[in-house]
């Protein structure tokens, strides 16, 4: 996987995202989009008058029930810094955008460390949403050019299924192209 991340003058390290592309992203999770036209996993339903992409993403519970809910986020100012991510270690997080904006995809790795040469971002097309694996480490949803909303299908239950941690080293977040 070709690597966002270049040092800058002086100890600041900046992350350049890249295209999102399921084989990229495959390490974190899912890439969420319609299949290609004779993928099996897409096939008419309701009389030819629907087509079904079937089984986007895996949901992982963890003994939990899902949640579904709709995020309404700002954007960001770019570029950013990016001094803390968060995980979710007893389920996976899925984001579905329904605005067809673009928006931004910082991960890590899952494990107990979380190094900052480790850290990837992705940028989607609009039409794109992510399934973040159970324990991969993230940032929060980064809307980028206008409010952004959001389909989020998550864990409920009992435990905790949180944790957030500050990057040793703060990364600069910077817009492609910009």
């Amino acid at each position: 996987m070709e690597t966002t991340l270049a040092r800058m003058a002086g100890a600041c390290m900046c992350l350049h995202p890249q295209p999102l592309t399921a084989a990229a992203f495959a390490p974190f999770g899912d890439v969420i989009e319609a299949r290609p036209v004779g993928d099996p996993n897409a096939f008419p339903i309701n009389g030819g008058m629907v087509m079904r992409h079937h089984d986007l993403a895996t949901v992982e519970l963890g003994g939990g029930r899902a949640l579904i809910s709709l995020f309404e986020a700002r954007p960001y100012a770019f570029p950013m810094e990016i001094t803390m991510l968060e995980r979710h270690p007893l389920g996976s997080q899925a984001f579905i955008p329904l605005s067809d904006r673009p928006f931004l995809v910082v991960v890590a790795p899952p494990g107990d460390t979380l190094e900052a040469e480790s850290v990837c971002a992705f940028i989607t097309n609009g039409r794109q949403g992510v399934n973040y694996r159970a324990g991969v480490w993230h940032h929060m949803l980064l809307a980028v050019d206008a409010p952004s909303s959001f389909a989020v299908v998550d864990r409920g239950g009992d435990g905790n299924n949180c944790e957030e941690r500050c990057l040793a080293q703060p990364l600069l977040l910077e817009l492609p192209g910009a």
